[in-house]
């Protein structure tokens, strides 16, 4: 058996919770294997909404292992917020969820570090979540983290250490805060953190592999947000591209199987950094307005604009994607024009290709096509799909050469029409 691996392919916020859990049916497994607590997937259905940010979105599906990987940094207070929470819906996960004992910890000195580093940056703020991610994982590589299995294993010792170490950093920035109450609430969480299953997940998900179950990993955030091939320094701390599901979970490259890349039929960016099809007037307004583009997690404002093939292709490229699902399709439904960027102009000559720098000299090339002008979310088969919207598909999968599998018009589970049944 291979992993199959399901990935944004934007900048975030495509849409990947409802797909996981659209897909998970017929998955054993799924897991989550990089990104932490400031990525949210949202879940809708039986008329309840639901928001998870380190718990696999495959846990509605009864009797599926859930696994965090080792990719992933943990909120052990966010955590057991999001746990409880669940728990009192009905979806109790204590037997349920694996943890790994190689995910790091984010320290309650870690968020405030955060917030230290963003003032001091002033107005070259990254618009980071603050939820402590990006000094977790400084101090991983920097190889001062503190992991889930240390719980096991002399941690007073290990956290005094590490907390001395962030104190005398904050000291320096001469930053002041209060830890007590948070400290307290961390120490409470790291409890209820005992009472789940704290594996060697590379063993275990190998262990699956050969028993022939089948594996699907989950990304968060996006392909343009990964800390090697986004839109750096714009970029989240993670590697969020398919090699990261590798390192993320400990299983080779060979057992990679297909690649689900999600992106929205438009684009959104939330926070600082470039974004070349931008739209400043009232249609980035209405794509906003009429698609909730607020944050799951933060409840931040996304920007808005038309769809960059530019972006997408080399997404796609960089992520080797066999399957396509486009998102939240309905949002164009009233749109008389759509719009795609097909090329970028720069210093006068265009390019298909991702350069290494994005910024506000870009100039995006479009080509437009005829809106679709119909309300598409009562839609439930290709059949059902308005001529227009058919030609935008087929524009699409000639210029990116890779199968739209599945069509989102709505953010309910069933608001989903598959288009390929064959693998």
């Amino acid at each position: 058996m291979k992993v199959d691996v399901l990935l944004g392919l934007q900048w975030g916020d495509e849409g990947k919770g409802k797909v996981v859990d659209v897909l998970t049916p017929k998955y054993d497994v799924i897991t989550r294997f990089q990104g932490g607590p400031n990525a949210g997937h949202t879940l809708e259905f039986d008329g309840q909404k639901y928001v998870l940010r380190s718990i696999p979105s495959g846990i509605f599906q009864g009797g599926k292992v859930n696994v965090i990987g080792n990719g992933v940094v943990l909120d052990p207070v966010l955590f057991k917020q999001e746990a409880e929470a669940l728990a009192a819906s009905g979806h109790d996960l204590t037997q349920r969820l694996y943890i790994s004992k190689k995910a790091h910890l984010i320290l309650p000195t870690h968020r405030i570090l955060d917030a230290a580093y963003e003032a001091a940056k002033g107005d070259s703020k990254i618009g980071t979540t603050g939820k402590g991610i990006g000094p977790t994982y400084t101090d991983k590589v920097s190889r001062n983290g503190l992991r889930v299995g240390d719980l096991l294993h002399n941690f007073e010792e290990k956290y005094a250490k590490a907390k001395a170490r962030h104190e005398s950093i904050l000291k320096s920035l001469n930053y002041q805060y209060d830890i007590t109450e948070l400290e307290k609430q961390w120490f409470e969480a790291l409890e209820y953190l005992k009472k789940f299953n704290l594996i060697d997940s590379e063993h275990v998900v190998n262990g699956f592999l050969k028993e022939g179950k089948s594996v699907l990993a989950e990304g968060a955030q996006g392909t343009l947000l990964d800390v090697d091939f986004g839109s750096y320094p714009f970029v989240t701390s993670s590697n969020t591209i398919c090699a990261g599901a590798c390192t993320g979970l400990g299983i080779a490259p060979n057992k990679i199987g297909n690649v689900y890349g999600i992106f929205k039929a438009y684009c959104t960016r939330v926070g600082s950094g470039p974004f070349p099809t931008e739209l400043f007037d009232e249609t980035g307004e209405k794509m906003c307005s009429i698609g909730h583009e607020f944050g799951a997690v933060t409840g931040r404002k996304r920007r808005c604009g038309w769809i960059d093939l530019v972006a997408l292709k080399y997404a796609i490229m960089i992520d080797g994607v066999t399957h396509l699902i486009m998102m939240k399709s309905d949002v164009l439904d009233t749109f008389e024009t759509i719009k795609a960027c097909v090329a970028y102009k720069i210093d006068g000559k265009e390019t298909e290709e991702f350069p290494f720098e994005i910024d506000d000299s870009i100039e995006p090339v479009y080509v437009e096509l005829p809106g679709w002008k119909c309300d598409m979310t009562k839609m439930q088969s290709e059949d059902e799909f308005p001529e227009e919207f058919n030609a935008y598909i087929s524009f699409l999968e000639e210029e990116l050469q890779v199968p739209i599998k599945i069509v989102s018009v709505g953010p309910d589970r069933e608001q989903t029409v598959v288009r390929y049944t064959e693998e």
